[in-house]
This record gives structure tokens, sequence and C-alpha cells, in this order.
């Protein structure tokens, strides 16, 4: 049985469980280890499939959860202080919706004047209290407060602004729409492409 599921997956889903990664997956090596561990995963697991008709979706959710756990794996890393391109990796996303978008979050984030985006990093991702933030930065605690929540602003205009999106009754995104060209692909992967088409100017950010 597993042989025969495996066989299967292999020669009806190899090219599609590629393409279905690469959407939600960034790095071409971290698409081809998921994709090798679907298919381990499928060859382990064939036997606990008892209605062959879900057999696809069964995989796909295999796809899903493989692409969750490497989120899960990852840390945000912004190379605040160094002299190369910022490097973002996203952080632990609740559901495949998220996964889809988590890279546009991420360069979001990062086209974000360095005030702000400096403010998001240390609170969101890296755990520290808004009081802590003050002491890191030389604010005062309602100055850091200040900041993170016009950080918090200025990423959900932006996002709004990229895409119309659709929610659930619990406020979870069940779908969204593109409504500039530069999401419409790849999404807003670089900050180039985002500082030309959906980030608008933006004066230096007050030190508070």
């Amino acid at each position: 049985m597993a042989m025969d599921v495996t066989e299967y997956a292999w020669y009806a889903l190899h090219e599609p469980l590629r393409a279905f990664l690469r959407k939600r997956v960034r790095h071409e090596e971290a698409v081809e280890d998921l994709l090798q561990d679907v298919f381990l995963r499928i060859h382990m697991h064939a036997d606990t499939l008892r209605d062959g008709e879900k057999l696809e979706s069964w995989i796909y959710q295999i796809a899903r959860h493989r692409v969750t756990d490497y989120y899960r794996r990852q840390k945000f890393e912004l190379a605040l202080n160094e002299t190369n391109q910022d490097t973002w990796l996203v952080d632990m996303p609740e559901d495949d919706m998220q996964a889809e978008l988590a890279p546009s979050v991420a360069a979001m984030v990062n086209a974000l004047p360095e005030p702000y985006r400096e403010a998001l990093y240390l609170t969101e991702y890296q755990g520290l209290s808004q009081r802590d933030l003050a002491t890191r930065l030389g604010l005062s605690f309602s100055g850091a407060k200040s900041r993170v929540q016009r950080a918090r602003e200025k990423l959900k205009q932006l996002l709004l602004d990229c895409c119309h999106f659709e929610f659930d009754r619990l406020g979870r995104i069940i779908d969204y729409q593109s409504r500039c060209s530069c999401c419409a692909t790849a999404t807003c992967q670089t900050e180039a492409r985002l500082s030309a088409c959906c980030v608008p100017a933006e004066e230096g950010a007050s030190r508070e």
C-alpha cells in the first residue's frame, strides 16, 4: 500500500507539489528539502490513510504542515547593524494562507523607515517588552509605546494598500487579492519593488 501511494504521488503530484511549495517558500534549496520530506512522510504514513478518495487532499495537508514547520524552525533575522542588505526570515505562520503571505509581510516590515522597523523587530520578533525597548533606545516609555503603535499602523496600511483581504468571523485571513503589480506575481519580496510601488515617501521618523 505504501509503495503504491508513494509511486502515485511521485508520478502524479511531484511537479504540482513542487509548484505548491515554491509559492510558499522563497528559497529553492528549502523547496527541494521540503519536497523530499513530504514524500518521505507519504511513504511512512501511507498505511494510515483509510479513504483512497481523499489521497490528494491528504498529501497536500502533509505539504502544508511541512511548510508551517519550516517557518517554525526559522527566526526573524534582521541585520540592523550590517552593511549588507537586511535579511528577514519569516516567523511561525499560523496557517497556510499566512505562510503564503509571509514573504510579503517580511519585505514590508523591512521597507519601513529604520526607527519603526527596529521597533517592530525588537518587540514582535525578539520579544522585548516596550519598557525594555525604551531603555534600549533611550526613549521614554510613552515614546517607545508610541513608536511601536505607529510602526504597526504603518505596516497595516502597507498591507491594505497592497492587497484586499477577506476574513472569517474570527478575523483570520481566508483569501486576498493583489491591488498592485508588485504583489501580483511572487508577492512583494524585495524592498526595491516595494519602495517603487507600495511604500509612500516618508520623512524621517521622529525620535520620540
